[in-house]
């Protein structure tokens, strides 16, 4: 298996650490998956509302009941009627013995309106299990209160489903991955970069930061690019560098420009674009190819996301329009290799509800692979499971099963193929008006050309093997929220 992947590649959500060992590791994590029903009662209402809370917990290490766990939560808020947000998020105090409360802080949007669901369950030693399953509440709007509630856990129907939910992931550190793999080797490119959508104005965000170490073994430099694609309006992108590579541990960090663990900072064609983002990994890495592809580097490249999926808060600034981005959702990813594909195309794509699906299909530079056709690294998370279970097999196929395809070209390019009793067809169309052409210049000199949309839409079919026939297991449609790029020479 050999193959070039772009350079420009997007996004989403991984391994290896920056100096090319095994990566590092921490304690095991708990994860697990609550749901609970109940009602709220607006205070602007005479009504009561229907409410249904499904929650992913996410804690970085083992729980203990007899101490105090800090956890993140992400899942959807239904309202009766008035909510259906599938990208809430908070955080959960589980502290049953040792303070005896579990708090819940959920953030959430209703009809435009940004709301927090702030309440504990007040675990007593008298009534434990009644006390663990009611969650009484208070709904906030910028501080003020809007409504109060009531949830319920309910034991006869949920109690297994929760049971069998929890799972003891080892957890990688996301940061570990961002560090520089280069060590002086001429003919060299590594990138970082980064893909947002603003949930309020709709824009798209992509920022690019590369590393070139010409073939020729002349001095590295350091460049890249940002770009917002606004939701009304045309696509403006501004270049930065090029400028001296200065090596730092961190990550990248050129003339201003910096993309480091938890934080992306600079500006672009003399300010006319800016930027200054928090970023806050949500899952755990994605390997799109193989692990050990980035640990050791035999591949012509290899493409991670260090987390699978990202939120992002702060300002991204062109001309003289700031968007103040708020739980904005994407990822970062890097690519480390000998340059650009002779033809790519990618796609990260963030389902809602935890679920987030890479595509990286490549023909490769190298002789003799040039006339084959491109080869398909995809990786479909969905809760704790990712399919393929292998990402060597959507590109090579165990005995002439599982192949995968791609069939490149604008404005629309199709990914489909089979693993074991699934399928998948992926339709992803580049509108033209909302796609960015950019040129690439590899280690060697030659050139590529990226066509690069964070405002693309994508159709996605899941279907499985059953009594015979295939059934729809899933089904996704992005209407102006996938990231997409194709890539010619």
């Amino acid at each position: 298996m050999s193959t070039d992947v772009p350079s420009g590649a997007g996004t989403d959500t991984s391994t290896g650490t920056g100096t090319g060992t095994s990566g590092n590791t921490l304690a095991r994590g708990t994860v697990f998956t609550e749901t609970m029903l109940g009602t709220l009662r607006l205070d602007a209402e005479d009504r009561t509302r229907r409410v249904r809370l499904d929650l992913k917990v996410s804690a970085g290490r083992v729980m203990r009941l007899t101490g105090t766990t800090e956890a993140r939560a992400t899942g959807r808020v239904r309202i009766a009627g008035w909510a259906d947000d599938a990208g809430a998020k908070g955080e959960l105090e589980i502290s049953p013995l040792a303070r005896r409360r579990i708090r819940y802080r959920i953030a959430f949007t209703a009809e435009g309106r940004r709301l927090t669901l702030d309440g504990w369950k007040s675990v007593t030693p008298r009534r434990p299990v009644a006390s663990m399953t009611v969650l009484p509440y208070t709904l906030y709007e910028d501080g003020a209160r809007v409504g109060t509630g009531t949830l319920r856990f309910p034991l006869a129907t949920q109690l297994v489903p929760f049971l069998a939910s929890f799972r003891f992931p080892r957890r990688e550190d996301p940061g570990a991955f961002l560090a520089p793999r280069w060590k002086g080797e001429p003919g060299r490119t590594e990138v970082w970069y980064t893909t947002v959508t603003d949930p309020s104005s709709g824009s798209g965000l992509w920022l690019h930061h590369e590393l070139t170490a010409p073939a020729d073994g002349s001095e590295p430099y350091a460049h890249g690019w940002a770009a917002v694609f606004p939701k009304d309006g045309p696509v403006r992108h501004a270049r930065f560098g090029p400028a001296p590579w200065t090596a730092d541990d961190a990550g990248f960090s050129t003339d201003g420009v910096a993309a480091a663990p938890g934080r992306l900072t600079g500006s672009a064609e003399d300010g006319a674009l800016r930027w200054d983002l928090a970023e806050h990994p949500m899952d755990e890495p994605l390997f799109t190819f193989p692990r050990w592809s980035w640990r050791r580097q035999l591949l012509p490249a290899a493409q991670i996301l260090p987390a699978a999926r990202a939120s992002y808060d702060g300002t991204f600034t062109h001309d003289d329009t700031t968007l103040k981005l708020s739980s904005a959702p994407g990822a970062s990813a890097r690519i480390y290799g000998h340059g650009n594909a002779r033809r790519w195309a990618w796609l990260h794509a963030d389902l809602g509800g935890g679920d987030v699906l890479e595509i990286v299909a490549a023909v490769s530079m190298r002789p003799g692979l040039r006339r084959l056709p491109p080869l398909v690294f995809l990786r479909l998370r969905r809760g704790d499971r990712t399919w393929p279970r292998r990402p060597e097999r959507p590109a090579l196929g165990w005995a002439g099963l599982g192949r995968f395809r791609t069939t490149i070209g604008l404005p629309t390019w199709t990914t489909t193929g089979r693993a074991g009793l699934r399928r998948i067809r992926v339709d992803v169309t580049q509108p033209e008006d909302r796609t960015l052409a950019l040129d690439y210049t590899d280690p060697d000199g030659t050139h590529a050309i990226c066509r690069n949309s964070e405002r693309a839409d994508a159709q996605i079919l899941l279907e499985r093997w059953w009594l015979g026939g295939w059934r729809t297991e899933a089904e996704w449609t992005l209407d102006g929220t996938a990231h997409a790029e194709v890539g010619t020479r």
